[in-house]
């Protein structure tokens, strides 16, 4: 049984993460919504890291609204993890995005940050019927080879133990729109491990110069997430284009 391990990229970037991080939460809070086109209203689940809960991500929820959308936190506390029922974990966490699927009678864009975009990414495979794109930022879904048999940096086991059909299954990705957004800065989490193949259905976004707990804060990032919020849901467009086509017939 092997570990999920986030180790960084280099000693000196984790010892500068708390310097970096408080620059980037500086620079978040002269972010104006006005530089960026306001959404169209649908709803985007917003996951928090581990050992942090939906507090820290509060921003990132609040800038999202500033441009229009519906954002919510996850509602589950502190993310310590799942555990060994990671399975069992995703169907509690279908139930909330069912619910505001329901709500807004639209799909849902999930955004998760470190190993909350695990989750959202896992969620999109399970039921890819309520989702409309995943973002994640700063998360190490990465190939087998960005995972070890280490405990993470902080001295204690990560939050959820794998085999390797596990670590095969996390990389795999979702069938639905997603995009990495990463920092070869992050002070927490190697970059390596946070890319994959570029495809129709995914592509990796560098943020230069920004840290792992600034991911929710720094401009750069929040202009990236606004821009790819804009994408229309595929499945929508197709309805439209269909019944389009049928008034023109009639």
């Amino acid at each position: 049984m092997r570990l999920l391990d986030v180790t960084p990229s280099s000693p000196v970037l984790f010892a500068l993460e708390p310097f970096n991080a408080f620059c980037d939460y500086l620079a978040g809070q002269a972010w104006r919504s006005d530089a960026v086109p306001d959404g169209d209203g649908h709803p985007v689940l917003v996951f928090p890291g581990l050992g942090v809960s939906g507090a820290a991500t509060a921003d990132l929820r609040k800038r999202l609204q500033q441009l229009g959308y519906a954002a919510y936190d996850w509602k589950h506390g502190v993310n310590q993890g799942p555990g060994a029922a990671f399975d069992e974990w995703l169907v509690l966490l279908g139930d909330h995005l069912r619910e505001i699927h329901a709500e807004h009678e639209s799909r849902v864009t999930v955004i998760g940050w470190s190993f909350g975009g695990i989750y959202a990414r896992e969620l999109a495979k399970k039921f890819p019927h309520l989702v409309r794109q995943i973002i994640t930022l700063a998360t190490p879904f990465g190939k087998a080879e960005f995972f070890s048999d280490t405990d993470t940096i902080l001295s204690r086991p990560a939050a959820l133990p794998c085999d390797d059909a596990l670590l095969h299954r996390l990389s795999e990705l979702p069938p639905v729109l997603s995009s990495s957004v990463y920092s070869q800065t992050d002070g927490i989490v190697g970059w390596q491990g946070c890319v994959a193949a570029e495809s129709v259905h995914h592509r990796n976004i560098e943020v230069k110069g920004v840290s792992h707990f600034g991911m929710v804060h720094h401009p750069d990032v929040l202009n990236v997430v606004a821009e790819l919020l804009k994408n229309r849901d595929p499945m929508a467009a197709a309805a439209s284009n269909i019944n389009q086509n049928r008034a023109s017939i009639a």
